[in-house]
């Protein structure tokens, strides 16, 4: 995981050809060691992306850290095939349950552990289990399709995660994922966040490994001296 004052961009391959996955991950590893891979099942949100497979073959063609969301209902019964597919580490959400069962079946496959939050979810639910992760995604779009516009209204929340993980000299990285570009990434980063998923901003731009560094240089101009 990313030092607490480094910010780190992490692509979303959400927004990448799904024909040239492996093309789309060459382009960014210059410019970054992580690719954020978004796993949906219809079911927890509207939309169905990929699953083991996937992630199994890309691992074959990269090197990457694998920063693997989640968005499903039920994660206890897929987080062996991701950590067997080659996922360095998994996120799942708060709002599907067992928390705690999930987070020690992750740990105890030694892939790394995250734990996401939807705008609409209140920080206190995730706060419990601050020293049980590596990782703490709040998003900044509800979850289910790129594209987004970011939502500005959840910066506070960001900032009392940021409060809450300094306060207790955790080694938790601070995630956001949701409407990313070169201004929301100042934002996002003022308020504390140090890891900025970002798809369509980096993807959809035709030097991608360019857009990942204009939005660390973004992003890191605003990380308070003391975050």
């Amino acid at each position: 995981m990313p030092a607490s004052r480094e910010v780190t961009i992490a692509p979303s391959i959400l927004a990448a050809d799904f024909g040239n996955l492996a093309s789309a991950a060459g382009e960014v590893a210059s410019a970054t060691s992580w690719l954020h891979v978004d796993v949906m099942d219809g079911h927890f949100v509207p939309n169905i992306s990929i699953g083991p497979p996937v992630v199994a073959s890309l691992r074959r063609h990269s090197g990457a850290f694998f920063d693997c969301h989640l968005m499903i209902s039920e994660p206890l019964r897929y987080l062996e095939p991701f950590a067997r597919a080659g996922a360095s580490s998994v996120t799942v959400h708060v709002e599907v349950g067992r928390t705690g069962e999930v987070l020690d079946a992750a740990r105890a496959l030694s892939l790394g552990v995250g734990l996401a939050l939807n705008p609409d979810t209140p920080f206190e639910a995730v706060e419990p289990y601050l020293d049980r992760i590596d990782l703490l995604l709040v998003m900044t779009v509800f979850p289910g399709f790129g594209g987004q516009s970011f939502m500005a209204e959840v910066l506070p929340k960001v900032a009392e995660a940021r409060a809450a993980i300094d306060r207790g000299r955790l080694d938790v990285s601070l995630e956001v994922d949701g409407g990313i570009d070169e201004s929301t990434a100042a934002l996002v980063a003022g308020a504390g966040a140090r890891v900025l998923v970002a798809g369509s901003a980096v993807f959809r731009d035709a030097r991608p490994w360019e857009a990942v560094r204009r939005l660390q240089t973004a992003a890191q101009g605003d990380v308070p001296r003391g975050g």
